[in-house]
């Protein structure tokens, strides 16, 4: 009778060394560790940022559509989260969606997360600063190729950083 490559006694051995490598911090896979998390108190985000940047970054609220200075930067650089600083997109990746806030087709390797947002009675993709967790925007299928996506971010959640 052959063994089995995989059996319980090995894939809860397998189990718990993963475990043990995420609860010691060792990053899931080579050069893809995670950026290390930005928590202030409620107090400190406050003072951080201007009320737009909270109310956004902190509150998940929407700036109003077209208002964002970002949404006509053309030139080289990168757009970085307004909470921590954290690199999110570059200036390659932008494009002009139509839609009054500043869009991309790829946010950074490891820069944004995303969860489901059932607000608004629609299902939507939230992204957020895989940093600080700070709110950014949405991520739709509707964006041009490469990827076919559109990531919809508010222009105050970020900040621009020309190349130098």
């Amino acid at each position: 009778m052959t063994q089995p490559l995989l059996d319980r006694r090995r894939l809860l051995g397998l189990v718990g060394l993963g475990g043990t490598a995420l609860a010691i911090g060792l990053p899931a896979s080579p050069g893809n560790a995670a950026p290390a998390p930005f928590k202030l108190s409620d107090a400190q985000w406050r003072a951080r940022l201007t009320p737009a940047q909270y109310h956004v970054l902190r509150e998940e609220g929407t700036e109003r559509a077209y208002t964002s200075p970002l949404n006509k930067e053309k030139r080289a650089g990168v757009f970085a989260c307004a909470g921590c600083g954290q690199p999110l997109f570059t200036s390659a990746t932008k494009f002009e969606s139509g839609t009054g806030w500043p869009s991309f087709w790829a946010p950074l390797r490891g820069a944004v997360m995303t969860r489901s947002d059932r607000s608004l009675w629609m299902a939507r993709t939230e992204v957020r600063c895989a940093r600080c967790a700070g709110h950014l925007g949405h991520v739709f299928d509707d964006g041009p190729k490469p990827t076919g996506k559109r990531y919809c971010m508010n222009g105050v959640a970020m900040v621009f950083r020309p190349k130098a």
